[in-house]
């Protein structure tokens, strides 16, 4: 394991964790990401910080031209740190806080199957991953964005466990919802993942398919350090 790990370090790996939400994602890849030193790349949150733009000019999703000016207009950056990536919009930093709600997340999510966005957010994604040594988390990591990455992984988990760990990671924010509501949001968000026209969630053919539902964070984690090591 302490050998797979120097050699992942030497040749600077492109890893890619995709999957829905509340399967454990941001948490395995920052683990794996910290086991191989390696920098962690939230992707979602790059959605995010444009749904947040979107939402600052008060635009709504099927307001296409508007985006679409809005973005001509807009520089994001990702700004390499020690253990990952800080999000600056127009030159300012945003605050994760401020990415995480619900109301950022559903918006996310629909302006998420807009080619503009997502033709828009591609560059600067693969830029984030051009020098290897990364792990890259979202929901089209190892179809589109990294179609070329040295090993993939694809997490699912049961629904009504997804519920309850983004339950109990909102109520730790200080955000109450009700488990059904929370439910509800997440398949419609599936739905709209798994059939959107443009890069569709869905694992990626060489995807290593992982099921979380039972699973620790530490079981998960370390199952891809045993497969890295295998794809070395």
């Amino acid at each position: 394991m302490v050998e797979a790990k120097r050699t992942a370090q030497a040749r600077r790996l492109v890893i890619t964790i995709d999957g829905p939400a509340g399967v454990g994602k941001s948490t395995v890849s920052k683990c794996l990401a910290g086991r191989l030193h390696y920098g962690y790349l939230d992707t979602g949150a790059l959605y995010r910080a444009i749904a947040w733009k979107v939402q600052q000019a008060q635009l709504e999703p099927s307001d296409l031209a508007g985006i679409e000016l809005l973005l001509s207009r807009t520089s994001l950056q990702l700004i390499p740190e020690e253990d990952g990536f800080s999000i600056q919009v127009d030159g300012q930093p945003v605050m994760q806080g401020e990415l995480r709600t619900p109301v950022i997340s559903q918006l996310a999510s629909s302006i998420a199957v807009l080619p503009i966005v997502r033709d828009w957010l591609l560059p600067i994604q693969q830029e984030a991953g051009k020098a290897g040594g990364v792990v890259a988390e979202g929901r089209d990591m190892g179809t589109r964005v990294f179609p070329g990455a040295d090993c993939k992984f694809f997490l699912e988990a049961d629904v009504n466990v997804r519920a309850k760990r983004r339950q109990q990671e909102l109520a730790e924010k200080g955000q109450s919802v009700q488990l059904n509501a929370v439910r509800d949001e997440m398949v419609e968000r599936d739905t709209r993942d798994r059939n959107r026209a443009i890069d569709p969630l869905r694992p990626a053919p060489q995807a290593i398919m992982i099921e979380t539902s039972q699973e620790s964070v530490d079981d998960v984690v370390g199952k891809m350090m045993g497969i890295i090591a295998d794809h070395l």
